[in-house]
Formats: C-alpha cells, structure tokens, sequence
C-alpha cells in the first residue's frame, strides 16, 4: 500500500472508530466488512473496499461513487454528444 493510500485510510477510520468507542480495531474493521458485503476473510480485506465504503457509510444508497461522480451526466444525449466532442467543457 502506498503511503498516500494509507493516510487517506487512516483519515476517513479515525472519525469512523470514534464513534463506536467499544469495539477494538479488529472488531471494527471486521463491522466494516459485513456493511461493505465483504465475505471473505479479514485478511484479504484490501484499502479499496474500506476507503470507499468509509466514503460512501454515511451517503444515499442512489448517490454516485465518488470517482465516477465527475464524470455523470443527469442527460443521455448531453453524455452522448459530450463523448463525441461536439460539445466542449
């Protein structure tokens, strides 16, 4: 894991974990898991999962991702025409 990777991991876990004080790291990681709809074992658990679901924990369930965000378009024709550069931003 890079180092930018692990301070943005460090920076959404921290506010997460305080708020549920009782749960010790791995308790809370594993928490993580199941809301994420991970199965797997702990410990093929990777930052991805946990950055985006920590990202996304608190938001709608029809809100984007933020990654794709940038790139959605409310119009079908408006994406269209954009993707064939005839309109330019």
């Amino acid at each position: 894991m890079k180092y930018h990777r692990l301070n943005e991991l460090l920076e959404l876990l921290q506010p997460a974990w305080q708020s549920e004080p009782d749960l010790n790291l791995l308790q809370f990681l594993q928490k993580l898991a199941e809301e994420s709809g991970f199965d797997g074992p702990l410990s093929t658990l990777t930052d991805d999962i946990l950055i985006y679901h920590l990202k996304m924990r608190g938001a709608d369930k029809q809100e984007a991702i933020p990654g794709l965000k940038k790139d959605y378009e409310e119009d079908f024709k408006t994406a269209l025409l954009r993707a064939r550069g005839i309109i330019k931003d």
